[in-house]
């Protein structure tokens, strides 16, 4: 029999492997994550200076228009005009109190595509 011994594989490189392969995942979730929280850093930085500026302006044409209305009908209706200002100012607040809350109920989760990429992971790792 001209058989040539077969080598037993080694214990070293099996452990070895995995642990690179699972380096190899945690690393690939860190950039993603990394990346994930950079755009969101930036979508969010660009919304609160919009939303600032928006609330300025909306303020001084409110400021303006109420002074205006105010100074119109000084004479003959200002109670009136100043209660049918506050009820509009209440029901504006209101509203966009209401509709703030059910966008902050409704938002997606954050970081979605990092979760999905470790359910994909754990599906493929897990028989």
């Amino acid at each position: 029999m001209d058989a040539t011994p077969s080598t037993p594989p080694s214990r070293g490189s099996s452990p070895r492997r995995f642990a690179s392969a699972l380096l190899g995942l945690l690393q690939g979730h860190i950039a993603l994550f990394g990346e994930e929280l950079k755009e969101q850093q930036s979508h969010t930085l660009s919304l609160l200076v919009l939303t600032s500026l928006s609330l300025l302006f909306g303020l001084l044409l409110v400021i303006g228009l109420s002074a205006a209305l105010l100074i119109a009908f000084w004479e003959t209706h200002r109670l009136l005009v100043i209660s049918a200002l506050c009820g509009f100012y209440a029901l504006g607040l209101l509203g966009t109190l209401f509709t703030l809350l059910q966008r902050v109920r409704n938002a997606p989760a954050p970081f979605s595509a990092s979760l999905e990429e470790l359910a994909r992971d754990r599906e493929q790792l897990l028989p």
